[in-house]
């Protein structure tokens, strides 16, 4: 695909997020009005609440506006907002289970020029072990709408991660359900399994093409939704295949990784191999360097399936 048909999902967001505004109980909750909100800045003045500078009042004033009749949006603040709230988020939005959706733009390594203080690699870690907390990581412009619409209906939280980082569509599925609890398929395979959420879903299309030439015909999932996590889905595509690889822009503790794998070992076992970031903060660089640096590329992707391959329950 040509690079000028490519977006972010951050972008994708804020433009879809304009249509809901006709909804009564919409209410956009933001800190300031100068960030980058994209179409955002064009909602009408009484859609738009303006909190103070402060993370943690911000959680507060989006739960008492749920409690209030709204469905608030918490959009365009770091995913820093989870260290910095999260007791909020726990006990202001979690444990009462109020209609409040957190999106982030800065997903990833979306902001790599910024360093380690900044880059969140733990945030999918984070939501996950939060209960009542849906969690889900878009990839493409079709799954930031399927994954928008599903959060409107949601009786509950829900974190959407997004990122900066000008993508391709992934299929031509627009009308696909992307319902929490539900996962993608990408391309279908009977050699390996490899679960992919956000932008390493584009890397393992790549490093399809490279594995057909080795005789090993990968299956992709595209993991959408972490939390409820699609196990079915996953056993599924493992009973044909016999063996997965895990690829993720984030620690292997606590995300996709983690959902895989703690999947499969209760149910049915089977090799696995991980392509994400180790324990540990990355430094700065743009995404494209950090991405090289840490290996999560398609080339590791074609290590990973060739060794899950090798070992594959028959």
């Amino acid at each position: 695909m040509d690079d000028r048909t490519k977006t972010c999902t951050w972008n994708d967001f804020c433009e879809y997020l304009v249509s809901f505004a006709e909804d009564e109980d919409f209410i956009l909750v933001v800190q300031e009005m100068d960030i980058d909100l994209g179409s955002l800045k064009d909602l009408p003045e009484e859609k738009i609440f303006v909190s103070s500078a402060s993370d943690p009042n911000m959680i507060l004033n989006a739960a008492g506006l749920a409690l209030n009749g709204k469905k608030p949006w918490i959009a365009g603040i770091s995913s820093k907002i989870l260290s910095r709230s999260y007791s909020q988020i726990r006990e202001s939005l979690a444990l009462p289970s109020l209609p409040v959706r957190i999106a982030v733009p800065d997903g990833g390594l979306s902001c790599g020029e910024e360093g380690a203080s900044r880059i969140m690699t733990e945030d999918l870690t984070l939501m996950r072990a939060m209960p009542n907390m849906s969690v889900a990581v878009p990839s493409d412009r079709n799954s930031v709408r399927g994954i928008a619409d599903a959060a409107r209906k949601s009786e509950g939280p829900v974190y959407i991660r997004l990122g900066q980082t000008p993508l391709s569509q992934l299929n031509d599925d627009h009308d696909g359900d992307f319902s929490f609890g539900g996962a993608r398929l990408l391309r279908e395979g009977t050699s390996v399994t490899v679960c992919t959420c956000g932008i390493m879903g584009h890397q393992a299309l790549k490093a399809a093409d490279i594995l057909d030439q080795q005789g090993i015909d990968i299956e992709i999932l595209d993991f959408y939704s972490l939390k409820p996590f699609p196990e079915q889905a996953l056993l599924a595509s493992v009973r044909r295949t016999g063996c997965c690889v895990v690829a993720e822009e984030h620690s292997y503790i606590g995300g996709l990784c983690s959902a895989t794998a703690e999947c499969l070992c209760r149910t049915y076992p089977v090799p696995v191999r991980f392509v994400a970031i180790d324990d540990q903060f990355v430094h700065s660089g743009t995404p494209e360097e950090l991405r090289e640096y840490f290996g999560l590329t398609w080339k590791e992707i074609v290590n990973a399936a060739a060794q899950a391959w090798a070992l594959r329950r028959r």
